[in-house]
């Protein structure tokens, strides 16, 4: 089973974060994006993914590819990397990956995270396409139905045919006919919202007579933006609450959900609640809650709150709601 995950984008409503980090490979209480993605459905699928398929922008180095390999080594799968030279749509994007679009696969846009129920079923399906129900569906692709029969699919509509809005999750039996598919949009010049589209390929793989089931999620989380990704992690904290504290608190009060991952240390502070401490990451003699620390990140002397603080960051000053990026200092380093 394979798994391709296009994530060429450079992530431009979580910067300055993803200026040097990829998106999809921010920790969320201690795991990144991709990982949580590779866990659930390992979790949830018949069978196990042995080979993992990420689409990379064109100035991705090779500490991405490492960090993607060492979370492919930990599940038994095979890495390979292609690169999307330019940003064509969401079809284009799978399509980079041409080349190993054989077999089965999951496509999946590591743009938000997921939970689902286990023990998927995909039998007798050509396609499954994950769906949750929204309230207002015209900023995503949907899924239409005559009784249980889905008979399109529809991207952005901007009338009411559906509720049932497509995830961005998809489990293909065949993928050369997904490549196909998509092989026809480019020739054709056949784009939506002046790109091309993968709900526009799915749709023709319907109307070529596939076989199109739907799954649920049952939690659909936004990764999307900075309000987004703390309001996930909050989210996250309070459902996955086992083994929170595994880094060292020293004279502090911890107001759970607090994640202190390894290596972390709080000294001196009251932390929380909804508190991610990413490795490495202190808080000394400070106040911070509903906050993000990314590894070895460092709050010292300071009362924050909402606030986002990149790896090996510094924050010495008190009192405010702040954003700072990978290796930046706000306030005065002791002498």
């Amino acid at each position: 089973m394979k798994l391709i995950i296009p994530m060429a984008g450079r992530g431009t409503r979580v910067r300055p974060h993803s200026h040097v980090t990829p998106k999809p490979l921010l920790p969320v209480r201690g795991k990144s994006m991709v990982e949580r993605i590779v866990d659930t459905f390992n979790e949830v699928l018949p069978r196990h993914l042995d080979e993992g398929i990420f689409v990379l922008g064109p100035d991705f180095g090779e500490d991405v590819r490492r960090q993607l390999r060492d979370i492919c080594e930990r599940h038994g799968m095979t890495a390979r990397f292609v690169v999307q030279e330019e940003a064509l749509g969401t079809a284009h994007a799978v399509y980079a990956a041409r080349d190993y679009l054989e077999g089965e696969g999951i496509v999946v846009f590591a743009d938000t995270l997921f939970y689902m129920e286990p023990g998927v079923d995909l039998e007798g399906a050509d396609v499954v396409a994950w769906v949750k129900h929204v309230d207002d569906p015209r900023r995503f692709g949907v899924a239409v139905r005559e009784g249980d029969r889905i008979v399109a699919l529809v991207e952005k509509p901007q009338e009411l045919i559906s509720n049932e809005a497509l995830i961005g999750i998809y489990y293909v039996k065949d993928l050369a006919a997904l490549r196909d598919a998509i092989a026809y949009l480019i020739e054709h010049d056949v784009k939506g919202h002046g790109e091309y589209q993968l709900t526009d390929a799915m749709d023709r793989l319907l109307k070529q007579g596939k076989v199109f089931k739907t799954a649920s999620v049952t939690e659909w989380l936004d990764c999307g933006t900075i309000p987004a990704l703390l309001e996930t992690t909050k989210v996250i904290l309070e459902k996955e609450r086992d083994d929170l504290h595994q880094g060292t608190v020293e004279n502090s009060v911890i107001l759970d959900p607090v994640y202190v991952g390894p290596g972390a240390r709080v000294t001196n502070a009251v932390v929380g609640p909804y508190v991610s401490i990413e490795e490495g990451a202190r808080i000394e003699n400070a106040v911070v809650r509903g906050s993000i620390l990314f590894a070895h990140a460092l709050v010292a002397n300071a009362v924050l709150e909402e606030s986002l603080i990149g790896q090996y960051a510094g924050v010495r000053e008190s009192a405010r709601v702040v954003n700072i990026g990978d290796h930046s200092t706000l306030g005065v380093e002791p002498s």
